[in-house]
């Protein structure tokens, strides 16, 4: 077998991983997130976005920006890593390719 059809070969069956790695990673992320927000995730000497604002939603009508930039970090990284996967996906995805 040559060298191109084994690279051909692996990257058949590494990029489904990959992909399925970076969407997998988001969802941690929100999972993790939700865990701290409720009190089962990171104890509050650990920082975790969750628990920020858990936090901060006692703070909501004097300091609004406490619970806005931990919320917006959490949605900012997690949209990133599922544009990262879909973009994976279409560049890696030989079905897709003219």
């Amino acid at each position: 077998m040559s060298r191109r059809r084994v690279l051909s070969a692996t990257r058949i069956f590494v990029a489904p991983i990959m992909v399925q790695a970076t969407l997998a990673i988001a969802l941690a992320i929100i999972a993790e997130a939700s865990l701290s927000f409720l009190g089962l995730g990171q104890q509050p000497p650990a920082p975790s976005w969750g628990s920020m604002l858990n936090t901060a939603k006692n703070f909501l009508s004097q300091a609004p920006w406490m619970a806005m930039w931990p919320g917006i970090a959490i949605f900012c990284v997690v949209l990133a890593f599922n544009l990262l996967g879909d973009g994976l996906r279409d560049a890696l995805d030989p079905r897709h390719r003219g």
